[in-house]
């Protein structure tokens, strides 16, 4: 892939004049099929820690600035970028994607046994590991790094990110549940076997309060927010302690973790195997 990485750091250094190139478009769509193919991907885990292949992020801009407009659909109408089409799931992918609504954009990767109820949205670079559920009316944002086994539930929002090219997107990772009405944005991490409670938000600004080891979790300029490995987060408030806030008895939303994953919480959340 260096060579391939290396023509896709030109054309998108070239801006507006990458147009201009013959190879342009071919080169283009040769990233885009390594992409859907997941051999290429917007982050990779080394050891503990993720860093984020900026190139690849920088490629798939450059596909919307090669892009032309251009009208899609008979009884529903759609006009997007012809360089991010729908994909086209055939049986061989070994993807079920029940009727209703549903879509996946071409430079997505998603593996096989992933299932995908509607409607649902997988967006172009994100990359879906093997037995992940994408649950009703969730979302999975541009690059969002999501692992095996994870449980989307109904209107889970995990958030994309393509600008600035060097910046962590949502990574959740391997056996993680994500409750109804969850959001996760702003390059959060979810480490393997997290459970986050129904309702819960992260986000860069949201501190997490963990009430089993008395510690707390943020995130910092160099450091996205981490969500510990068996964490179980539940929505929470804090009390306003000062000011206008302190007289009125307000308080601030703020995720706590409750407990860290055990045995009874693998039973209550454990995927009823006959769906796959």
């Amino acid at each position: 892939m260096s060579t391939l990485r290396q023509e896709i750091v030109r054309l998108f250094d070239a801006g507006p004049r990458a147009k201009d190139d013959p190879q342009s478009l071919s080169i283009f769509l040769r990233f885009r099929e390594a992409l859907t193919r997941g051999e290429i991907r917007a982050a990779e885990k080394a050891g503990d820690q993720w860093s984020v292949n900026a190139w690849v992020k920088q490629g798939i801009l450059l596909g919307f600035r090669l892009g032309q407009l251009e009208e899609r659909g008979d009884s529903l109408s759609f006009v997007d970028k012809n360089t991010f089409p729908p994909r086209a799931l055939r049986i061989c992918d070994q993807v079920r994607v029940v009727p209703g609504g549903s879509s996946i954009r071409t430079g997505a990767f998603v593996a096989a046994s992933v299932i995908c109820m509607p409607p649902m949205y997988i967006n172009v670079g994100a990359y879906v590991d093997e037995g992940t559920l994408v649950d009703s009316h969730a979302l999975v944002g541009s690059c969002a790094q999501i692992g095996k086994r994870v449980h989307l539930s109904a209107a889970a929002q995990i958030g994309g990110i393509l600008e600035p090219v060097n910046a962590s997107p949502v990574i959740v990772e391997d056996d993680v549940l994500v409750g109804g009405n969850c959001g996760v944005y702003e390059g959060t991490q979810v480490r393997a076997r997290a459970v986050l409670g129904a309702g819960t938000i992260l986000t860069r600004s949201t501190p997490v309060y963990d009430l089993v080891r008395g510690e707390l979790h943020r995130a910092s300029a160099e450091r996205p927010l981490v969500i510990p490995e068996g964490a179980v987060v539940v929505p929470g408030a804090r009390a306003i302690s000062r000011g206008k806030g302190q007289e009125w008895g307000l308080s601030l939303y703020t995720p706590v973790i409750v407990k860290y994953r055990d045995e009874k919480t693998d039973q209550s959340i454990e995927l009823e195997e006959l769906l796959r």
